[in-house]
């Protein structure tokens, strides 16, 4: 795989069944290098296999499609001429869609009623003389109190909050009139879900008094109308989000986690699956265990014998049913990440990844899965494997090894993932294919602290971030230079984020195993980072402990230990690792005289290697495969 080869790397969105299962709608979307962008329309496949899919729609950037309850319409997520996400509509038969929404900022999160005739969603109304029509360096200033105002790919939002809507579709032959606007709370409103029987929505949110200073959320209850008076159905106590409910609408489920007495002790917590009456009359009850796999995913779906939800279980994102009473069954599972999924009319799809492929659409059954799609052509991904070390205390560090063709002795990359509550897994990941491509051997694991692997594990580097993570961590480099495929004397360290932070760490704690390194949109001051990241009130407590604790925990403490070539790459645009966090670290090594670059892109932000403009990540890859053929 190369650099460019990212343009075979398409992505489906969450499926769509047909009320009767019989098919799914669902986005195709691939990084276009023409035209620098993200360009993808809609599909749809009969689920009994049929028949080979067939692209439903012309658009070349749609998206998030959903049938509606009655089966005669898909609304869909469509820019309209100033680039702004608005909800269209076309018959399930195909034809010309119509827009219904003209929100400033576009809209998401849209939801159908049970009888087809409205639809629920989320818009964010900006102030006035805010960004619609105006140049943004000459906004009027903004007065910010509190800690709480900006995230990372948005931005400023206090002056933009997401609020819920109910409109009606527009008829192609008539018009549909303003659309109400049913909350009002200075907030952001979470994507609404409405009850089997169409009188209530339900949504997530943070509206107690003293939300700027804690990380709960709850689930709230209200009518879809103007002015409706809202009921909150969690006791603000957890974090709660991923809403669904169950097939008599009776019994909310939701993904969520305690977080403590303080509301912000929520490092490595296990997230679960819980539900509640959605009449509020008893205390939400967790249906999963705090050791069992992590759930995740954008929601939980009732169905007849409990709740579908996703769950990360060492490297593997899976389909679980849960039961009423807790009971885990697994519909699928094995090596691959499971994006997404639906379930109608007795039928379940999923959209998931494997080793070899970056995602079809599946057929669950008692049977076991069967592709619906086979898109993904063009790369033929190198081989990975599996490796479990030990760190000097016994416990085991999973993780995996892509080894370049050849003989070899190859040079290593030792790779860290972000989080540091994340987690390597089971896919074809981009950064190990390009660079096993390269002639780089690849180590990559999921030391104490990642997810999957459940809470205890998860929390165990609490107040000793550095040197914890480096001891599995080099444990596990270790481990892989045993095959005498690999060359230990040509060794690197790259990372981004709190893999950022450890490369650095690593590079001056443990300088000698390495010949160079590349540290990437990382966190290598505690004390600034605090009140420069979007999250930083609220995490570093948490994770680093008492600020007498923050120059020893902080990389660039040791800055002046860096003795191999280091590149620093960063994001004009971060808000969640601020640019002035690799500008320290690059003026204490240059001013020592040491080699140094850094690598700045305009307009990005802290998803860049994710979902960065084509041009840039192609950009990127270049530069760190220039970086490791000078030093490696």
């Amino acid at each position: 795989m190369k650099p460019a080869d990212i343009a075979h790397l398409h992505g489906i969105g969450a499926p769509s069944l047909s009320p009767d299962g019989s098919r799914a709608v669902f986005s195709v979307v691939r990084p276009d290098l023409e035209e620098d962008a993200y360009l993808g329309s809609l599909w749809t496949v009969a689920t009994d296999g049929s028949e080979e899919p067939r692209r439903l729609t012309r658009g070349d950037r749609d998206r998030a499609p959903l049938h509606s309850p009655d089966g005669r319409w898909i609304a869909f997520l469509r820019p309209d001429e100033n680039e702004r996400p608005q909800l269209h509509v076309l018959p399930t038969e195909g034809g010309d869609p119509w827009r219904i929404t003209d929100h400033p900022l576009g809209v998401s999160g849209h939801a159908w009623s049970p009888d087809s005739t409205r639809l629920a969603y989320n818009a964010r109304i900006p102030e006035d003389g805010r960004y619609v029509d105006v140049v943004p360096g000459k906004e009027p200033p903004r007065r910010i109190s509190t800690l709480k105002y900006q995230f990372d790919g948005l931005g400023y939002y206090t002056d933009r909050w997401q609020h819920i809507f109910v409109g009606a579709p527009i008829d192609p032959s008539g018009e549909a009139g303003e659309p109400t606007r049913v909350t009002t709370a200075e907030a952001d409103h979470g994507n609404p879900i409405w009850t089997p029987d169409g009188t209530t929505l339900v949504f997530g949110a943070s509206l107690h008094e003293d939300r700027d200073l804690d990380l709960y959320q709850d689930v709230w209850a209200c009518a879809p109308e103007a002015g409706a008076e809202l009921r909150r159905v969690t006791r603000g106590d957890l974090n709660a989000r991923s809403i669904g409910f169950s097939e008599d609408g009776t019994t909310v489920y939701f993904v969520g986690e305690e977080i403590g007495s303080t509301g912000r002790d929520f490092v490595g917590r296990q997230s679960g699956l819980w539900s509640v009456p959605l009449d509020g009359s008893e205390a939400p009850a967790r249906l999963t265990g705090t050791e069992d796999p992590r759930m995740t995913g954008e929601r939980a779906q009732g169905i007849d014998r409990g709740a579908l939800v996703l769950g990360e279980n060492r490297g593997a994102v899976e389909l679980y049913l849960v039961s009423s009473d807790g009971e885990r069954t697994t519909l699928l599972g094995g090596k691959r990440q499971v994006q997404s999924f639906d379930h109608a009319g007795g039928v379940t799809v999923a959209v998931a990844a494997g080793e070899r492929d970056s995602g079809e659409l599946y057929l669950v059954s008692e049977d076991g899965p069967r592709a619906l799609t086979s898109f993904f052509e063009g790369v033929d991904p190198l081989p990975v494997a599996e490796v479990t070390a030990q760190a000097p205390d016994g416990y085991p560090v999973h993780g995996w090894l892509a080894v370049p063709e050849g003989e070899g002795p190859h040079p290593v990359l030792l790779m860290i993932h972000g989080g540091p509550f994340a987690q390597y897994g089971h896919w074809l990941f981009d950064e190990t294919q390009v660079y096993a491509a390269a002639g780089y051997a690849v180590a990559f694991c999921n030391p104490r602290g990642s997810s999957g692997y459940g809470q205890e594990h998860g929390r165990a580097i609490i107040g000793s971030v550095g040197a914890s993570s480096s001891t599995d961590l080099l444990a596990f480099l270790d481990e892989v230079l045993q095959d005498e495929r690999l060359d230990s004397s040509r060794v690197g360290v790259l990372g981004g984020s709190h893999g950022g932070f450890m490369t650095t760490w690593l590079a001056g704690n443990h300088g000698e195993r390495f010949r160079a390194a590349i540290s990437e949109r990382a966190v290598n001051a505690i004390d600034s980072f605090r009140g420069s990241s979007d999250i930083g009130a609220h995490f570093v407590e948490p994770l680093y402990g008492p600020r007498e604790t923050w120059v020893e925990q902080s990389p660039i403490t040791y800055a002046d230990r860096i003795d191999v070539p280091f590149l620093i790459i960063h994001s004009e645009q971060d808000w969640r690792c601020p640019l002035e966090q690799a500008q320290r670290l690059f003026v204490e090594l240059k001013k020592r005289g040491h080699e140094t670059e850094m690598l700045v892109f305009p307009g990005e932000g802290h998803e860049l290697s994710r979902s960065g403009l084509p041009s840039h990540r192609v950009a990127r890859f270049e530069a760190i495969l220039d970086w490791w053929d000078r030093h490696l």
